[in-house]
């Protein structure tokens, strides 16, 4: 029994899924993968269900009826993983954009070295670490991190990355109920909370890597989501939960 889960959220992602499965369970550190598969037309949720029978006690797979978000399928995922008894949650996507080799770092981060959140961060000390994004995407991101950190204060500098390891306490503290946001700011949100309840993020330094293959979720209504909600959550601080 691993103490840490890799949470992979899917939607038309048949061109990487085996692959990204593959590499994580290649990792010297053992790491179990739970898939939640949001009924992906091209047969995505097959595919991973094929591979169940072949790591039958590693590889778990939620299918979910209709594309509902980001923020969703993680929090569905949290959920999962609690009731399963993990330790350690780590978000990672299906499409490479995350190194699989980082895992054991992030894990180390929270399990080693007094993390109770780690986030792979592709802007450490505000220092670029992204490959094969147009200019446009990448000053996009790059200055809605530094706007959410103005905006809220939050110490971090890769306020929207999506690649983050968390500590059990930490998902239990949260009322994952009471998250607001289901697309590009449920990341800001999260990291947000876990800072007011004074839990301790670490940074770790990864190189972010565009897609080579299957097609990216990113669009208008999830960037307008975080520019306007984070003002709103700002405003409104945090809940008691």
């Amino acid at each position: 029994m691993s103490d840490a889960l890799v949470i992979i959220p899917t939607y038309n992602e048949k061109e990487n899924i085996e692959a990204i499965v593959r590499a994580v369970f290649s990792e010297e550190k053992e790491f179990h993968i739970l898939v939640v598969d949001d009924n992906s037309p091209d047969g995505t949720g097959t595919i991973v269900e094929n591979l169940t029978k072949e790591f039958p006690n590693q590889l778990f797979l939620e299918k979910r009826k209709e594309k509902n978000g980001l923020g969703t399928a993680y929090i569905h995922g949290f959920k999962w993983a609690l009731s399963k008894k993990y330790d350690y949650m780590i978000e990672m996507d299906a499409d490479f954009s995350h190194n699989p080799k980082d895992l054991v770092r992030l894990y180390n981060a929270c399990a080693k070295e007094g993390g109770d959140v780690s986030v792979g961060s592709r802007y450490v000390n505000n220092q670029v670490n992204v490959v094969n994004w147009d200019i446009k995407r990448l000053l996009l991101s790059y200055f809605a991190s530094k706007y959410v950190r103005i905006i809220t204060r939050i110490p971090i500098f890769d306020t929207t990355a999506g690649f983050v390891c968390w500590k059990r306490k930490v998902l239990e503290t949260i009322n994952l109920d009471k998250i607001k946001f289901i697309g590009y700011a449920f990341q800001i949100e999260m990291k947000f909370k876990a800072w007011k309840h004074k839990f301790n993020i670490k940074e770790v330094s990864v190189i972010f890597t565009d897609r080579d293959l299957g097609a990216s979720k990113m669009n208008g209504n999830i960037v307008s989501e975080a520019l306007f909600g984070v003002i709103k959550m700002r405003l409104k601080g945090l809940p008691k939960d």
